[in-house]
């Protein structure tokens, strides 16, 4: 018989997180190739780095946790 896997809850917490980051990405990067005033560039260029440095914060955060 499997045994199954229960994810902890602060596991699941980071998962949304992490998809909640993912979308900030995505919806950045489509801003980005919307605009073409060059503060707004600048903006979403500022806004799309933050979010891919939180991105990679909160997977690492996911493995050491996943390693526990």
């Amino acid at each position: 018989m499997k045994r199954r896997h229960t994810v902890p809850p602060e596991n699941l917490e980071l998962m949304e997180e992490i998809d909640r980051t993912k979308n900030k990405i995505e919806s950045a990067r489509n801003h980005f190739e919307q605009v073409v005033d060059p503060t707004l560039i600048d903006c979403y260029i500022y806004e799309l780095k933050a979010a891919q440095l939180r991105y990679q914060f909160l997977l690492r955060r996911f493995k050491l946790l996943e390693e526990l």
